[in-house]
Parts: C-alpha cells; structure tokens; sequence
C-alpha cells in the first residue's frame, strides 16, 4: 500500500535517469522488451480507447497530443515534430509522456519520452519487420541518417537478426555520424554515395527523413519485388517520401487506419486505397508476407497504444531502482474539501 505521505508524489523519469535504465537494462534488451510490450498490447487492440491524435499545426511543424486508455491506465504523450529546428541547434521532436489510474485519476508516472519516442518507434518497426520482412533478411537500408537512424538499426539487428546497414543521407556529415555511433555495435555499416546504392542487396528498405514537404526518396523503379519497406519519415498532412506507384504495387500495413490516411505515405492515396492493420497481422486475423516476390510496406505514423506500451515498460523498469524521483506535482490537503485552507494554512 502506498505511504499517505507519498501518495501525491508522483515517479518522474529524467532523460538522465532514461540514460541510466537504458545502460543498466542493456540497449538490445530495451528494445526487446518495447516490441513485446506493444506486441502484446496490440494483441488486446479491441480493449482500448483509439483516436487519432490531437494535433496543431503550423508552417514550422507541429505538436500534438496522443491519448489512450485501456480501462484500468490512462497514458497520453505530448511530442512536437519542427524539423527546421536542427538549423539553431535545437531538436527536431522532443516528448514527454504520462500514466495514469483511471480509478482515481492521478498520475503514476511522468517522463521524458524524446529518448522513449526514438526507442520505441525503433521497437515497432523491428515488431512490424519481424512479421514482414523477407524471411532471413540481413541487409537494411538506412535512408535518412538523423536521430532515429541508429536505434532503427539496433532494432532491427536486435529484433530481426539483420547484421548489415547500407547508410544514406544527403548531408554526408549526418551517415558519417550515423556510422561513428553504430561502430561497435556488431554490424556492418557501409556508407553510400546515392540512395541508389544503398537500396542494392537490401530486402528491408527504411526511410527517415524530416523535412516537412511531398518528397520522393524512393522513386517507383527504384524498389524491385521481394523487400520489405518500413517507411517512417511521413508523419504529419504534408510530409511522404514513397512515389504513389510504390503503394500501388504494394501490400499496404498500417497501424490506425483514421490516423495514417492524414498523415502517412497513404495520403497520397484515394481514400478506399486497401490497407491491413498491422494488429490483425499479430493476432492471425489477416495475411502478411504471403509470398516471396511481395513488396510489403509498413506506413508507420506512430500511434498513442505504443507510447502506452512504453510508458509501462518504463513504471516497471524504475520498481525498486533509484532511476527515479518523486515529484510534488499534487496537491494533497488533509481534508480533501479543503484546498483553501491548504492554500491559507501555508503562509
């Protein structure tokens, strides 16, 4: 039971104390344990609160709101995507997110969740790989080498068992930094010159770019039949990086069709353009892969049941550890009716 004089304090998780869970867990491992978490949540997809989320936009970028409850915990994830921010030094996406009893309403953690984001959209996509990807894979190509290009590759080597990463981004400082980060990591990281010869002996193509603009970063005859297509990069009304002939030639998988109809590579698409949802892939309620010459393509946008997922991984990392601090964030008056005299009683 928890101590009265604590019950309005509420966990909260430095990107410090992130950092440190991350280590003591070990990065591979994290990551395990994110794609499980959301494997088995999206397992139980029926039982949750879904909506689109919240968002407000501007000629700069975005912040949004992304909600979610399952009866029992309430989490919501407030994160921004400026990608114009990297030119004052700034981030491109910064988050923090919140769990909460829905019995009583009060918060049982607060957290940063920029570290979080980066290693749970890493997680989802080695989880929508796993059931995708050409069975045996080894080669992905990294395209669009910024902040989450790493923990994608860790992922995807600790996840689907890749061990080579073809990297490319057209600010060469940016794969030089990509591999310098990856050294070490067990993989074989060769950097390339063009897009083109990332993609050459690859059967999972990533893309990650951040402009905010209608790009084409794989062209149609760029992609031949076979691969597996985790395409990340178009995440907000405005933003793809897949030709439209790509979707037309592949078998389209989404997290939250209301979602990604506004903000993923589909809406380029008429609005009947078929789409499976990735749960019903993991629950055996629909198709993946079902042959070998198949494009498959995951067009991730993100969804606020993963952030759930993670924020649970994280109250059960922190249980007994000092990654940790408790914040005085409620307000707690003997009587709970009498929050004036609280307030009077302070002076």
């Amino acid at each position: 039971m928890t101590d009265p004089s604590e019950r309005a304090l509420v966990p909260f998780v430095s990107v410090e104390n992130m950092m440190r869970l991350v280590h003591e867990t070990g990065l591979d491992e994290m990551l395990r344990r994110l794609a499980g978490a959301i494997e088995a949540d999206f397992l139980r997809w029926e039982s949750f609160d879904k909506t689109p989320r919240v968002a407000s936009h501007s000629p700069l970028g975005v912040i949004e709101l992304m909600p979610t409850a399952d009866g029992t915990l309430y989490g919501f994830k407030y994160v921004n995507g400026h990608p114009k921010n990297t030119h004052t030094g700034l981030q491109t996406v910064t988050a923090f997110g919140l769990l909460a009893s829905v019995e009583t309403g009060y918060p049982v953690l607060l957290t940063e969740m920029t570290l979080l984001t980066a290693l749970r959209t890493a997680a989802m996509s080695a989880l929508a790989g796993k059931h995708l990807a050409p069975r045996g894979a080894t080669t992905m190509a990294m395209i669009g080498n910024g902040a989450q290009s790493e923990f994608q590759c860790r992922a995807f080597g600790a996840i689907c068992g890749i061990d080579t990463v073809r990297l490319w981004d057209k600010d060469r400082a940016a794969t030089e930094k990509c591999a310098r980060n990856l050294a070490g990591s067990g993989l074989t990281v060769l950097p390339c010159a063009s897009a083109e010869e990332a993609i050459e002996g690859a059967q999972i193509l990533t893309t990650c770019t951040a402009d905010k603009q209608y790009a084409t970063i794989l062209s149609d005859n760029m992609v031949g039949p076979g691969v597996h297509i985790n395409a990340i990069g178009g995440d907000c009304p405005g933003k793809t990086e897949l030709a439209p002939g790509i979707l037309d030639r592949a078998s389209v998988f989404v997290e939250y069709p209301p979602q990604t109809r506004v903000e993923g590579e589909i809406q380029q698409m008429a609005e009947d353009h078929p789409v499976t949802e990735l749960w019903q892939v993991l629950a055996g309620k629909a198709a993946g892969r079902k042959e070998a010459a198949q494009i498959t393509l995951f067009d991730s946008v993100g969804f606020a049941i993963e952030d759930f997922s993670a924020l649970k991984v994280v109250r059960d990392a922190i249980a007994g550890s000092d990654h940790y601090q408790l914040l005085d964030l409620l307000a707690d008056p003997d009587d709970p009716r009498d929050l004036y005299g609280m307030l009077a009683r302070a002076v």
